[in-house]
């Protein structure tokens, strides 16, 4: 089996794969904090808790990192917990097959190569990955599957929040579906302008990139992935396809162009 974490700002995906099939996933939250030992133990914990999997079956570990200092400790729990184990960590230098077509790749987050790699090898080129995490990312993928390039928008927990500190009668809302456009109390209506505000965001962005990738709209593959995206994908007009694993995929491809 392998061992695929995609650490992001806000929240940590970890998931399960034995060859293609993700057999088993979980979400928790990213802890700056968190040492390697205890990164190791929620490992443990959650990979022996489950009724599929056991942590012995483990063969390799394929990570990418958004936050340097839990890269540090998890690379030092690699080392130190699973030293007998094959581990790639997404960083300059590993082989992820996607040439990179930006002023300067280095400032490309890993997780966003990982994206684009999956979304190639998923659906073809060319294709737009959004994904909705800590920020809203647009990720345009070439024909040939290079990155060109995308745009970062603030999130959509980070804009409620900012809403809700901000605005003195205002307050935290339980994002789902509106009732209606039209809102009738103020919960509703903070619900209304965002799901629907940051639908509308995602579809004009993306009607652009498209209309900068390809003449023919109709070539292009649109991707939804990240923990927020169930939230807006169902009201947003120009995504195909929602893969909420995407760049767990990702991980498993570049696991396997590292190790053979």
């Amino acid at each position: 089996m392998l061992l695929a974490i995609d650490v992001g700002n806000s929240e940590t995906v970890l998931g399960l794969f034995e060859a293609d099939d993700l057999l088993e996933h979980w979400r928790v939250g990213t802890d700056t904090r968190r040492t390697a030992d205890e990164w190791a133990v929620v490992l443990r914990g959650l990979i022996d808790g489950s009724s599929l999997s056991k942590l012995t079956e483990v063969e390799g570990i394929a990570m990418c990192c958004s936050v340097p200092s839990v890269q540090h400790e998890m690379r030092d729990m690699f080392r130190r917990h699973f030293g007998d184990l094959p581990a790639v960590i997404v960083e300059p230098g590993v082989r992820t097959g996607v040439p990179i077509r930006m002023d300067n790749p280095k400032e490309v987050g890993s997780d966003r190569i990982i994206n684009a790699l999956a979304a190639s090898h998923l659906y073809g080129g060319p294709s737009v990955v959004v994904d909705f995490g800590t920020a809203t990312t647009f990720d345009a993928v070439s024909v040939k599957g290079e990155y060109v390039g995308g745009a970062i928008a603030p999130g959509i927990d980070i804009s409620v929040d900012a809403l809700s500190r901000r605005g003195a009668q205002l307050h935290m809302v339980e994002i789902v579906k509106p009732r209606a456009a039209i809102a009738k109390n103020t919960t509703e209506a903070l619900r209304s302008g965002i799901v629907f505000g940051f639908a509308g965001q995602v579809d004009g962005i993306v009607d652009r990139m498209v209309g900068e990738l390809t003449d023919n709209p109709d070539d292009v593959t649109v991707v939804a992935t990240g923990g927020l995206a169930s939230t807006v994908v169902g009201e947003c007009e120009t995504v195909d396809v929602h893969e909420p694993w995407l760049t767990l995929i990702g991980l498993r491809l570049v696991f396997e162009r590292n190790t053979g």
